[in-house]
């Protein structure tokens, strides 16, 4: 049995696990010899979740990127099964000694004490109060938070707070905290953006394929619009000549939907997401593979990333700038051009500690 031959990962956006960057042992498995192995080549089609400790010091990670609408940011989680191809956060796992490709979407590590280190966060007497994003890299509601809740019971922290706070998922278990967000949103103190990336439920199960579906989304977007809660949609990425051409129809829908506003960002493949993405297009859309290699290094200067602040959200050159026309053309045109409420950061209260004892000053 060839590599060519080795069986699929189910309902996995990477089939492959490249070297990490930073060294450290790889793997290679050799098929020739596993041809009649059928419990150990069925295993290889359920790779099974791990979750692992993450025993952090801090929670709230902060960054200086001028092209990032946010200083401050939580991540609850590490790793994400949904298994997006082109996640731009699969890098950060090389970090960890894994990598960035099944690793990624199989070894979860969990900030099991999120919440207490995010209170500890709030009662620092330098703590001057502006909006925090949950998340910055992994989406917060990925499905370990059904059986976590790491993100509710931030939110739980930050109502206690009064903590303005900015929500970024591409999963429709937001709706879960309803009660929360509409708490939080009562008092300006909650956005939600919700990522659409297509409406082709095809493409986003290949593309995509643990996350909610495109229609899924759209029926949270509306749940939580009409529950009084401001909300835009974030087409991310936008992946010339993939889904480009949906800009008008993502939002429309999404208009329709209720959403207030909507932004976009160009795909970025930096270091080895880049194999991940490239093997992922080969295997699925074979037929578009070189379309969009070509416009993707057209928009990124004749390379297929570009970390530079200032180009690396949007890229350069005539594709980039066309989508970049396309999209306000549309947004405007929908009424999504406008900016969502400013979070009120004057309401924040730092409460008596849990141990008990009243500050002196």
């Amino acid at each position: 049995m060839s590599d060519a031959k080795r069986p699929l990962a189910k309902r996995r956006g990477s089939q492959i696990n490249p070297p990490n960057r930073f060294g450290g042992p790889h793997h290679e498995i050799d098929f020739e010899y596993l041809e009649h192995d059928t419990d150990y080549l069925e295993s290889l089609q359920k790779p099974a979740t791990e979750y692992i400790p993450d025993r952090a010091k801090s929670i709230v990670a902060e960054n200086d990127s001028p092209d990032v609408g946010f200083r401050y940011s939580i991540n609850p989680y590490r790793g994400c099964p949904h298994g997006c191809s082109y996640c731009y956060a699969r890098q950060t796992h090389e970090f960890l000694g894994y990598n960035a490709g099944l690793d990624f979407e199989t070894k979860i590590l969990v900030k099991e004490d999120a919440p207490e280190l995010f209170r500890e966060f709030l009662t620092r007497k330098n703590w001057v109060p502006e909006p925090i994003a949950l998340s910055g890299v992994t989406d917060c509601y990925q499905p370990a938070e059904r059986q976590f809740q790491l993100t509710r019971r931030c939110l739980e922290v930050a109502a206690e707070f009064r903590q303005p706070m900015t929500l970024i998922t591409k999963n429709a278990l937001v709706l879960r905290d309803i009660d929360l967000l509409r708490n939080l949103a009562s008092q300006n103190l909650v956005h939600v953006a919700l990522s659409i990336t297509t409406l082709d439920a095809e493409l986003a199960r290949s593309m995509e394929p643990r996350t909610s579906t495109p229609s899924a989304r759209l029926r949270a977007i509306r749940v939580l619009a009409d529950a009084g809660i401001p909300v835009r949609v974030l087409m991310a990425p936008i992946i010339p000549g993939l889904n480009d051409s949906e800009v008008p129809t993502v939002l429309a829908a999404s208009k329709d939907a209720g959403a207030a506003g909507a932004e976009y960002t160009l795909l970025r493949l930096p270091l080895t997401v880049g194999p991940v993405f490239w093997e992922w297009l080969e295997r699925t859309y074979p037929n578009r593979f070189q379309r969009v290699r070509s416009r993707i290094q057209q928009a990124r200067g004749g390379r297929f990333n570009d970390s530079e602040f200032g180009t690396r959200m949007s890229g350069t050159g005539e594709i980039s700038r066309r989508i970049a026309d396309l999209f306000c053309l549309f947004r405007k045109r929908h009424g999504l051009d406008g900016n969502l409420p400013l979070l009120d950061c004057s309401l924040f209260r730092s409460p008596q500690p849990k141990a008990g004892q009243l500050r002196l000053f």
